[in-house]
């Protein structure tokens, strides 16, 4: 025992080794805090970095370089270690207050290594105990492009990857690809069998075996988000949008900007900056995927200060339903009646905001100041402000872009809380400035914003936490129109393990129409869910997402008044999350504090299953315990669920039985 703790003092104090083979080369060595993961970064021609985590490969050696201007490669010199001017390294122990995110703290621990270079760069990693991760820094002063970047993800051997690829694959070339709404089911598949010609979008999930390697990205700031494509030989390469030069309107209703040519290059710098950060998050076991917080952890401070004006919560939402009222006096649709009818819904059930999506403004004119003349925004925003709702406004992104600051600053004097912004569908250097600047903007005016047609988060909602949420995800609108082709139920369990990863989605959940495999159908105006009403229960649980939406119709929830009373309850922002159980594709099953009260959701996939619940991270004491679970029709009968209360301590494990597409929600309180 003595050798052990010795040796691993030692491990903890001498993190960084350097050695000089043959005078070629330099290699450095930084492992994590606890010794199990180290990266070792070597260089020579060339700067490469490899990763191992229990002595296992988790990325061989992989190339590392940013090419600046014409002729100049920060990473690529002859006798390269001679251009080093020194090399550093630093502990990193703290904890970051983190209100408004799935708990209320975040702690940063990790080994940093940095080299600095002559050329007025430095190349920053960080080892964790559950990953790795690095990003060029620069002290140049002045302007100058990024031609490029080379960011390589070589694994030993032919693994399996889970990716999502751009949507149409008949688009041969990545220009065309680079337009695209970033909302596509997973492909799984070995490397050696996928196509060079395609770019999957972060985050993708690599399976080598003994662990699972999530790739994405952190502090995307004014530089274009990262795509990945196969290379061949076992490795993925990066891919860049260029900076668009001429952009024209069009697309959806006149919303979108189309790129009609492209610069030389993928960024345009002025000044000393960082770059994004490249992440390697290490799981031994899946579920350890469902509570990481990676991008979160580095990501940017916040920028706005006071945030208690920013109030997440749930939202009753029109489009999915199709304004799908029955049971009234009124032709339901775009008009102050109906949305006083959903005022009243929400203000009855404790929702805390109504959106207005698509249709309140003059349609193909991208200008939020022509409103319909059946919509009077003012006179929403005093119903609802009287009953406690706040309004949020859709607006498409070339309509917001265009009169930004007064578009923000008039609806937020008229009383409106937040904006969905939707149909951005790209990620280049222009689009990423967009949506730092919106986030911005909206702060200015105390506006929260919400963004669909939407990249993967990369930490803006920390820098900017008036941002509630993102789409990015192939979500539950897709059923208005998908067959049973499209495998909905599996998605619903990979999600949470890679998607998740990145940040919060707005799925749009809250299904009331539940269907199994052989009654499923695609309606747009009586859409339905796949799996049971349970699993979408389960989903305002185990999907992360400080703004959620209830995508039903309020004539619907008036008839589920359990299944709405739990979902108008259930918090979007928590204090603690403890993830339970779970494997990608077959299940996933999460745990979420708020205050003293306590939730529990679970999913499975097409399998019906029997799961255990170890309610050990419970503290001591007696609890009740509310569950809604599957019924025992719900194999056939989607809809078909039922309650169950019981009194609990943390020292039991309960058993749960999930129909096929099925799921469980369980509330945990405090017995008085």
């Amino acid at each position: 025992m003595k050798r052990f703790l010795l040796t691993a003092l030692a491990m903890l104090a001498l993190c960084v080794a350097v050695a000089q083979p043959n005078g070629k080369a330099t290699t450095t060595t930084v492992a994590s805090p606890d010794g199990s993961l180290k990266i070792t970064v070597t260089v020579g021609d060339d700067v490469r970095w490899s990763v191992t985590s229990d002595n296992e490969v988790v990325l061989a050696p992989s190339q590392v370089a940013m090419q600046i201007n014409e002729n100049e490669t920060w990473g690529v010199a002859p006798r390269l270690n001679k251009l080093i001017r020194k090399t550093s390294t630093t502990k990193i122990d703290k904890v970051i207050p983190s209100p408004l995110y799935k708990k209320a703290e975040v702690v940063d621990k990790c080994n940093a290594l940095t080299i600095s270079f002559r050329g007025d760069y430095a190349i920053e990693f960080r080892a964790y105990d559950n990953a790795a991760a690095y990003r060029f820094v620069s002290t140049r002063k002045g302007a100058y492009t990024v031609k490029n970047e080379i960011s390589e993800y070589k694994f030993d051997g032919d693994k399996t990857v889970y990716c999502s690829y751009v949507r149409d694959n008949k688009k041969k070339t990545f220009e065309q690809q680079y337009y695209n709404s970033f909302e596509q089911p997973y492909i799984i598949e070995k490397m050696s069998q996928m196509g060079q010609n395609r770019l999957m979008f972060l985050p993708v999930l690599v399976d080598i075996g003994n662990k699972k390697v999530c790739l994405t990205e952190s502090d995307l700031v004014s530089y274009p988000g990262m795509y990945l494509h196969s290379q061949g030989d076992s490795k993925l390469g990066a891919n860049f949008a260029p900076v668009p030069d001429e952009v024209k309107q069009g697309g959806h209703n006149m919303l979108q900007g189309e790129v009609q040519t492209r610069k030389p290059y993928i960024a345009e710098i002025n000044g000393a900056r960082s770059f994004p950060w490249r992440i390697c998050i290490v799981a031994d076991n899946d579920a350890e995927l469902l509570d990481d917080d990676m991008v979160f952890r580095l990501s940017q401070e916040n920028a706005i200060g006071d945030t208690s004006w920013i109030k997440p919560g749930k939202v009753a939402w029109e489009w999915w339903n199709d304004w799908g009222l029955y049971g009234v006096d009124f032709v339901p649709g775009v008009n102050n009646q109906t949305y006083e009818y959903y005022i009243d819904f929400a203000a009855r059930n404790g929702i805390e905001y109504v959106i207005l999506d698509e249709g309140w403004s003059v349609n193909k004119k991208a200008d939020l100041m022509q409103v319909v003349p059946a919509i009077d925004i003012k006179h929403l925003c005093d119903y609802g402000a009287k009953r406690g709702v706040g309004i949020v406004l859709w607006g498409g992104y070339w309509a917001v872009d265009r009169d930004m600051d007064n578009v923000f600053k008039y609806y937020s004097e008229l009383g409106v809380k937040g904006f969905k912004i939707d149909f951005m569908d790209r990620d280049d250097q222009q689009m990423v400035d967009f949506y730092e600047r919106a986030a911005a903007t909206a702060a200015k005016y105390k506006l929260f914003v919400d963004f669909h047609g939407a990249y993967k988060p990369c930490g803006l909602s920390r820098k900017y936490p008036n941002v509630v949420n993102y789409e990015g995800v192939n979500g539950l609108e897709q059923m208005k129109w998908s067959s049973i082709e499209l495998d909905q139920v599996t998605y619903d369990v990979q999600i949470p393990f890679i998607r998740m990863v990145a940040g919060p989605m707005d799925y749009t959940q809250g299904a009331m129409r539940n269907a199994q495999k052989s009654s499923y159908r695609a309606s747009n105006s009586e859409p339905m869910s796949q799996g049971t009403r349970c699993h979408q229960l389960a989903m305002y649980v185990i999907f992360e997402a400080p703004f959620n939406m209830l995508c039903d119709s309020p004539s619907n929830y008036e008839k589920e008044k359990e299944c709405t009373e739990f979902i108008a309850e259930i918090p979007t922002v928590w204090e603690q999350t403890v993830a339970l159980d779970g494997k990608i594709g077959e299940y996933a099953i999460l745990a979420r504090r708020s205050g003293e009260e306590w939730y529990v959701g679970g999913m499975t996939n097409w399998s019906a299953r029997e799961v255990e619940v170890d309610l050990s991270f419970l503290p001591d004491g007696n609890y009740t315990v509310e569950s809604i679970i599957d019924g025992v029709n719900a194999n056939k009968i989607a809809s078909d669920f039922s309650i169950k209360k019981q009194n609990a301590d943390n020292k039991q494990k309960m058993k749960v039985k999930m129909a096929r597409g099925g799921g469980f929600a369980m509330k945990i309180t405090p017995a008085k």
